[in-house]
């Protein structure tokens, strides 16, 4: 198994009440994608932070080995989420792809 974890900002431009919309969509968007990319086992995204936090978003997948996550990064269907929901108002975006 592999997992993909991801840590985003939203940008600093943004309203609270668009922070609040942006963060649904994402987290709709993304966890949307389970039965739809071979080989991704599962997928949920955190954006109710505590106040310590530094991050707004949290992406928590597991893909069956790396050959997975690689199809996933190019797969059309998280690409449209990807293109339309994340990177328009993200500013930063930590990644780490670890085996278990």
């Amino acid at each position: 198994m592999v997992k993909h974890i991801i840590l985003w900002q939203l940008k600093d431009e943004l309203t609270a009440d668009e922070k609040v919309l942006i963060k649904s969509g994402i987290k709709e968007g993304l966890e949307s994608l389970m039965g739809k990319i071979d080989g991704l086992v599962e997928i949920k995204v955190e954006c109710d932070g505590l106040e310590s936090s530094n991050a707004d978003i949290m992406l928590y997948s597991v893909f069956e080995n790396e050959a997975a996550l690689k199809g996933y990064a190019v797969n059309p269907a998280h690409v449209q989420v990807a293109d339309t929901k994340v990177r328009p108002y993200t500013k930063t975006r930590l990644c780490l792809d670890f085996e278990c």
